[in-house]
């Protein structure tokens, strides 16, 4: 199994952590987890090219820079994970993030359709091994 592909089911695995919290009714937990969800797949994505960054700033502007600006990917997928490490930032710590069900509904949503997009994206250019 590829890095990336480890990171996708990481990726995949965090998603079904963040149904079970929401429904527990643990919305910051289910944030931070979908936050994590898209860092997992835009690493993946970037693992993919050749490139690895030791920060979380630096994954999202590379995966920016990579695949939202140059329209490889839909461009709502960095704006979704921009607005996830907002909230994750509010969730982890603020004692009283304010997140709603509709808040966590869209990452939800928007987590679950960036790992179908990043899987069919590395099934196209993504050479195996």
């Amino acid at each position: 199994m590829t890095t990336y592909e480890a990171l996708l089911e990481k990726a995949e695995r965090y998603i079904r952590s963040a149904q079970i919290l929401a429904a527990d009714g643990d919305l910051d937990s289910a944030a931070s987890r979908l936050y994590y969800a898209m860092f997992y797949i835009s690493e993946a994505l970037l693992e993919a090219r050749g490139l690895t960054f030791t920060s979380h700033k630096a994954v999202i502007s590379a995966y920016g820079q990579y695949f939202a600006k140059t329209q490889e990917m839909d461009v709502r997928f960095h704006q979704a994970m921009l607005s996830a490490f907002s909230q994750r930032q509010l969730g982890d710590y603020t004692t009283e993030a304010g997140l709603t069900r509709e808040d966590i509904n869209t990452l939800l949503s928007d987590a679950q359709d960036f790992v179908v997009a990043g899987r069919a994206w590395l099934a196209k250019h993504a050479s195996a091994g």
